[in-house]
């Protein structure tokens, strides 16, 4: 099996710690978090990895080598030009001949790949985004009024839910039909998928997801790991 990790951004949210350390280089605990994503893909049965590099690339070539210190086969793909989150399946289409995951190099989460994995192939999907439910807090009150400019409800300082991507995918060689040449986002992918009728699936996970691209995740990531270790140790 083969996963698809996107490790080319500037991380600029993080600044300044990115600005001599690319963001999947940010260390979680006594690793980068870049390393424990390809933990938990070998753990899930992956065995090649695609590392598309651009920010600060000759550091991650340098830390990762080949993979065979982490047991699995690693491959760099450089981008020349962005090709936004989408657009760098094309450069590596050749490896991409079975199902695949494709996700964000920045991730932090227990997510079961292999359920991930199994559930993608049960529902006979071509993409299956992985999602996780999250809460904005609104600080003001939120009014509506009618068609009249009539008064009819007000929420003070709500909550919102929703169902956001966790930067976790799986999908079918199929997909690449749909990539144009150059800049691509994911988002744009997906709708495209959609508008073609084809079987996009998402996966709701409960679990703990970070995105350590934002101060306050990685802060959080770091304190989550510190408390594992310190079970692991006592």
């Amino acid at each position: 099996m083969i996963a698809v990790l996107l490790a080319g951004g500037k991380g600029t949210r993080l600044a300044p710690f990115t600005i001599s350390l690319p963001k999947p280089l940010m260390p979680v605990g006594n690793r980068p978090i870049l390393e424990i994503l390809i933990k938990q893909l070998k753990d899930a049965g992956v065995t090649k990895v695609v590392i598309c590099v651009g920010y600060l690339e000759s550091l991650i070539r340098s830390y990762f080598g080949d993979g065979s210190k982490f047991g699995v086969e690693i491959i760099y793909s450089s981008e020349t030009e962005p090709l936004g989150t989408a657009g760098p399946m094309k450069l590596i289409e050749s490896y991409l001949t079975d199902s695949f995951f494709f996700m964000n190099g920045d991730l932090f989460t227990d997510i079961n790949l292999e359920e991930m994995f199994r559930f993608h192939k049960d529902n006979k999907a071509v993409a299956t985004i992985g999602l996780t439910r999250r809460t904005v807090d609104i600080d003001f009150g939120v009014i509506k009024i009618d068609q009249t400019n009539e008064f009819t409800e007000w929420k003070e300082k709500p909550t919102l839910e929703y169902l956001v991507s966790m930067g976790i995918y799986v999908f079918e060689p199929a997909v690449l039909k749909y990539l144009p040449d150059g800049y691509f986002n994911v988002p744009d992918l997906i709708i495209k998928l959609h508008e073609a009728k084809e079987s996009v699936k998402g996966y709701q996970y409960k679990g703990n997801w970070l995105d350590i691209g934002r101060l306050e995740d990685y802060q959080r990531a770091c304190q989550q790991m510190e408390e594992i270790e310190k079970k692991s140790n006592g």
